[in-house]
């Protein structure tokens, strides 16, 4: 999808003058994919870049944050978690009256459905382990090193992530769903106490937002860092494992009824044990909970981004199926409840 010609033009003299070694625009192509801020491959006459924007329109109070994506890439692009090389920030709203940054191309290939049927059991079971080896890495980053102690609030991470998430999704709510109130009520009551775990997380960490090598397993770059923070790090990796539990053929796959061990996946509870282990920590206890605050955030994004379609302002066309989603994630996070009950 070609942007719009004003836009490109304005991008073509900014970023010509402004990006160190950029060289001449040639062109400029929006990915089909990504729910939240649009994101465009730019070729120029030294070679590819991407660029990555704000959406237009009206944004929730702290959404949409590329400045924020922008300093934890910077932070990271010597350390042992891979990303893109992030190049130029432009924070002036009189460019093109919204934020955006521009990073160095990648070349690698994206798995968009965790059974991920391109490959054989070997290089399955090796994708799942360089995602939890990536995962585990990412948690064991020390942020003072990096300098991003101030990247987030420490302590009571969940109690301000909750009470974060409900105000989002009364803003954004279209329709009554039982299943969301049922979890708006029982999250605030159960919220384990604050271990003082700290870490970097992604926020939004899953198969289809790892860059890997065209050849290998190897993780090249993890992308689309707008929902980075500091917090928990239990967090992402029950975000993670929301996968084992979705439907095959969502909007956002998962791995569905398929046996795991037949196809060279871990199970949820091996996937679980292996990171900790990396990780040297000992088995999580209220694991229910920690599944159940991610299918609540996650049916709380979705509703953004069906509200932002209904509003005129999503990214992709898909964003409408991805608000049909709130329902099944919240009816899995209430399914999560009975059976711990």
């Amino acid at each position: 999808m070609e942007p719009d010609a004003t836009l490109s033009a304005t991008l073509k003299r900014y970023l010509e003058h402004q990006v160190p070694g950029f060289g001449r625009m040639r062109s400029m192509e929006k990915f089909p994919d990504g729910q939240s801020n649009p994101t465009y491959a730019i070729n120029t006459s030294n070679g590819r870049f991407v660029i990555r924007m704000q959406p237009e329109g009206t944004l929730l109070k702290s959404a949409h944050a590329v400045d924020r994506e922008f300093r934890v890439m910077q932070a990271l692009q010597h350390s042992d978690v891979p990303v893109a090389e992030v190049l130029h920030l432009c924070i002036d709203l009189n460019v093109i009256g919204r934020k955006f940054f521009v990073m160095r191309y990648v070349p690698g290939r994206v798995f968009w459905h965790p059974l991920v049927p391109e490959l054989g059991n070997q290089e399955r079971s090796e994708l799942y382990d360089e995602m939890n080896a990536v995962l585990a890495a990412l948690h064991d980053i020390d942020i003072d090193a990096v300098g991003l102690s101030d990247f987030g609030k420490p302590g009571n991470y969940y109690e301000r992530q909750i009470g974060r998430w409900i105000s989002q999704y009364r803003a954004t709510q279209t329709r009554d769903i039982p299943a969301m109130d049922t979890l708006i009520d029982w999250l605030p009551k159960h919220v384990p106490k604050d271990d003082g775990q700290v870490s970097l997380i992604h926020g939004d960490f899953r198969i289809d937002n790892i860059l890997f090598s065209s050849n290998t397993t190897k993780a090249k770059a993890l992308l689309d860092w707008e929902l980075s923070t500091l917090g928990h790090p239990f967090a992402d990796l029950a975000y993670q494992c929301m996968q084992w539990r979705l439907a095959t053929d969502a909007v956002v796959p998962g791995l569905g009824e398929h046996d795991r061990s037949a196809l060279g996946i871990p199970t949820e509870r091996d996937y679980v044990s292996q990171y900790c282990e990396r990780r040297d920590i000992g088995s999580i206890a209220q694991w229910p909970f920690y599944l159940v605050f991610g299918f609540f955030r996650f049916a709380a994004i979705v509703q953004g981004v069906q509200k932002r379609a209904i509003d005129g302002n999503a990214s992709s066309p898909k964003a409408m199926a991805y608000g049909e989603l709130v329902p099944v994630l919240s009816q899995l996070g209430v399914s999560v409840l009975d059976g711990d009950r």
